[in-house]
């Protein structure tokens, strides 16, 4: 078997820790793993197939003699290295916003448009999470007949801040056990027994970068150049694990029974028709897994071609990490 070298850059971070774990609990075959990061993080060690690796500061020559390289880094960076790796002759699946929109850059859900990862030139975009969660949610209907609009709401985790949001909730709701007043630094206000309609930055329509990207994204990834989201995403007290609540709208009617029937077929989903008595998925149900989980599937009261579905998802795993490993494993399996 061909074994690939294979650099993570971020690899200090949650999301950029969570690829290294994916890489081994899906035995890529990895001859070498090179994890970098900044010079704060160098010097810091991982274990990867029982062996201490010791990260290495991202430089731009870093990349020699790589065949893929998973981002992890915010989008400044993300185009800061780009062009060294592409360079180096090695692919870039980067899970930052950098690329994502760029015409010649495939963005990839590989359940949803795999074959679009083979026409890279270098670089493969990872959506945005609550984007990946959501439309694994909904692919299986728009390929029995295409969604024309959808209405969302994101629950979106702390996780999707990062570390400095578990930590923050963690620490909010250990000062309030004590009595104390929080002092929110990564969010806008208290996140601890709250609930925020707000993340990113506005944009000149009111909405905010977050909530466009649902079908900036959406467009491209399902390859709908006409499909309309209105989107609201509210960051919640829950750790890890995104929640969407969608109403979709399709050219024809498609029935409850078909939509289930799709779903509980789709690589990667699951219908969740008896949880514990319950019909319908928790943030919990989906923590540290990769399968996105689907329920409460009922006719849209306001349209005749619409629908109404909940859904939960790992915001760390396939909202970004497993998704990015997915894509190398596609890559290199075809």
């Amino acid at each position: 078997m061909k074994e690939y070298n294979v650099a993570v850059l971020g690899a200090s971070g949650v999301v950029g820790q969570q690829m290294i774990s994916v890489l081994e609990e899906y035995r890529i075959p990895v001859k070498t793993l090179l994890p970098l990061a900044s010079a704060r993080s160098a010097g810091r060690t991982i274990f990867f197939n029982g062996k201490e690796i010791t990260i290495k500061e991202a430089k731009e020559d870093s990349f020699e003699g790589m065949d893929f390289v998973l981002g992890a880094v915010e989008a400044a960076e993300a185009k800061v290295f780009a062009p060294h790796i592409t360079k180096a002759g090695a692919v870039f699946i980067d899970n930052s916003s950098a690329f994502r929109m760029t015409d010649d850059v495939p963005l990839v859900v590989p359940e949803i448009n795999g074959e679009d990862a083979f026409k890279n030139k270098g670089i493969i975009a990872n959506p945005n999470c609550s984007t990946i969660i959501t439309l694994m949610a909904v692919a299986a209907i728009n390929n029995i007949s295409p969604i024309r609009n959808m209405i969302a709401s994101t629950y979106q985790a702390v996780s999707g801040a990062g570390i400095g949001g578990l930590r923050e909730l963690e620490e909010e709701n250990k000062a309030l056990s004590r009595g104390e007043k929080p002092q929110p630094k990564v969010f806008p206000t208290q996140i601890a027994e709250n609930v925020i309609p707000y993340i990113s930055s506005y944009t000149d329509n009111l909405y905010t970068a977050e909530e466009m990207k649902m079908q900036n994204e959406g467009r491209k990834i399902m390859h709908l150049p006409n499909l309309t989201v209105s989107c609201t995403c509210v960051r919640v007290p829950v750790m890890r694990s995104h929640s969407i609540s969608v109403v979709l709208r399709t050219e024809r009617k498609v029935s409850i029974e078909e939509a289930k029937k799709a779903i509980s077929a789709f690589p990667g989903c699951k219908l969740a028709e008896n949880i514990e008595g319950r019909d319908y998925p928790t943030p919990l149900d989906t923590s540290d897994g990769d399968i996105v989980m689907v329920g409460r599937v009922r006719d849209d009261l306001t349209d005749p071609n619409g629908l109404a579905l909940w859904c939960c998802g790992d915001q760390i795993r396939k909202g970004a990490a497993s998704n990015a490993v997915q894509i190398l494993k596609l890559l290199i399996e075809k």
